[in-house]
């Protein structure tokens, strides 16, 4: 199954925070023990997603909204140090006046491309379309295979806010092997698959419940709502749907609900699932209530990260450290984030400021930062020793 290894990585971890109202920054040494707090950036800007390129070590990607001036996209090419707009961001074909068409609300999702391919950026949007950029993140175009596709209206409802997030284009999964395999997720449409570059799509939902959809084991309309690849077994996937968690080994075309294996009082509803970069079965949940109201907090106020060492056949609690009770957390799809040290660092943010951290895959927990505004996005930069 696994391709290839890779060491673990040693030197210092940069978090990069994307908030309500800003960008922040956590920094520590190799030891993973003392954090520092640096920012804000874009102070006041809704900030979704902020990345950095791991080909070069120094490039960032931050994907922000203004409520008066709408969405932007910048680019830092020093770490953070400073920043620049991207000259001709994501957005669709301009069209006659006064016939319609279809407006980018916000970026949400940056992901970069192959090694082999090191100025290559994708983007995902709201309403669920794909851009790429080959100049490094400064000019975008869109992807006409998927935006333009005979279907998008029908697999993305015309681009509806059908969720209380917004109808997005997320999870933007690229095979290594290949570059022009591509995997993404919509919530409110599904998983959809392009093996030519994203010139042709097909769903690959089968096997996932859609409990919301009047029309049974439906083919598209499903709700992932973070889906993973695992880079050195690309034919494993992940995805933490809107009904449960659930792992794909290709080539199978079925889903398989490894959250059944979830303790039934906690159940298997959330937003993030992250991978650990060296064992394709090991992966790390945060449960949240999931009942008919959908509350989106923690299971009776009480946090904790969940992890599975054997593709999800068993499940672990790890709440060492986390409140034990009344800590009604919410933690979005893109609020959780590992590195790749031995053991691994996980980390997470809530919507109501924290952020957490842990140097042993779970075992124990620590607040690294409190008080922030909402939290969308952590992304580890993992920098040079």
């Amino acid at each position: 199954m696994t391709t290839e290894t890779i060491p673990a990585c040693s030197g210092p971890v940069l978090l990069l925070v994307g908030t309500r109202k800003g960008i922040f920054f956590l920094r520590c040494d190799a030891a993973r023990s003392r954090w520092s707090l640096e920012g804000p950036h874009f102070l006041g800007h809704l900030a979704y997603h902020v990345v950095l390129d791991p080909r070069d070590g120094r490039t960032l990607l931050a994907a922000t909204k203004t409520g008066h001036l709408g969405p932007a996209l910048f680019r830092s090419t020093d770490l953070g140090k400073s920043w620049q707009e991207a000259s001709s961001p994501p957005a669709f074909p301009k069209v006659e006046d006064g016939d319609g068409g279809r407006v980018v609300d916000h970026v949400f999702w940056l992901e970069p491309g192959l090694p082999g391919d090191p100025d290559v950026w994708y983007s995902g949007t709201s309403p669920p379309a794909l851009f790429r950029s080959e100049d490094a993140g400064d000019t975008w175009s869109p992807v006409s295979g998927w935006n333009d596709h005979p279907n998008w209206g029908l697999w993305t409802e015309d681009g509806a806010d059908g969720t209380p997030g917004g109808s997005l284009l997320h999870s933007i999964n690229i095979d290594p092997r290949d570059p022009r395999h591509l995997y993404i997720g919509l919530s409110g449409g599904g998983v959809f698959e392009s093996t030519d570059g994203g010139d042709s799509w097909k769903p690959l939902n089968r096997g996932c419940e859609a409990n919301f959809n009047p029309v049974p084991e439906p083919e598209f309309g499903h709700d992932p709502h973070c889906l993973r690849l695992h880079p050195l077994a690309p034919d494993v996937l992940w995805q933490q749907n809107h009904c449960g968690i659930y792992r794909l080994e290709r080539p199978s075309q079925v889903w398989e609900r490894v959250g059944d294996n979830m303790p039934r009082d906690v159940g298997d509803i959330g937003f993030p699932i992250e991978l650990h970069p060296r064992d394709p079965d090991t992966a790390w949940v945060f449960p949240m209530d999931g009942s008919d109201v959908w509350p989106r907090t923690s299971p009776d106020g009480k946090p904790a990260v969940y992890v599975t060492r054997d593709a999800g056949r068993s499940w672990q609690r790890r709440d060492a450290g986390l409140p034990r009770e009344h800590a009604w957390l919410t933690v979005l799809r893109q609020a959780m984030t590992v590195d790749a040290h031995d053991p691994v660092g996980v980390y997470f943010g809530t919507t109501t400021g924290e952020v957490w951290a842990s140097s042993d895959e779970g075992g124990e927990w620590t607040c690294i930062a409190r008080n922030l505004p909402h939290v969308f996005s952590v992304e580890v930069a993992q920098l040079a020793s």
